[in-house]
């Protein structure tokens, strides 16, 4: 996969902006691209390209971090949720949400060993008492016949 070039969500939200400001004025599909190549500075392919990449992030606008554009080798599969617009691919990026921070409370509590469910049989922090050895001891061997 050989990477052409890429959009920041930044650079979409623009672009979109300004499309749906022409769409409204009637303008036909030429002249948007026209518009938005002197608007946004950019001609030729990387236009061709951008134009291309706003119809991704128009369909994905939660939590779009960039589109690439990518041209695949012989052998290679599309990701998933990539347009196909002639050769090139068009892949959104999407952001990934961080798993929220635990509580303090939760914290405290892993702390002090709340919640082990009584799983240990020692009633002392330094170990089992020679009593409570010889007790397992005596449960784990089984009985000569």
């Amino acid at each position: 996969m050989k990477s052409v070039t890429e959009f920041p969500v930044f650079t979409l939200n623009a672009g979109l902006k300004t499309k749906t400001a022409l769409t409204g004025e009637g303008k036909t599909p030429e002249e948007i691209q026209t518009s938005l190549g002197e608007s946004l500075k950019m001609e030729g392919d990387r236009l061709k390209h951008f134009v291309n990449a706003l119809e991704v992030a128009g369909q994905n606008t939660q939590n779009l971090k960039r589109v690439l554009v990518v041209k695949l080798n012989e052998g290679e599969t599309a990701p998933e949720k990539a347009l196909s617009v002639e050769d090139h691919h068009y892949v959104p990026e999407f952001l990934t949400q961080a798993k929220p921070a635990p509580s303090a409370e939760d914290a405290k509590n892993a702390r002090r060993g709340k919640g082990r469910g009584g799983r240990s049989e020692k009633s002392s922090p330094w170990g089992l008492s020679p009593e409570q050895k010889a007790e397992k001891k005596n449960k784990s061997v089984p009985a000569k016949p």
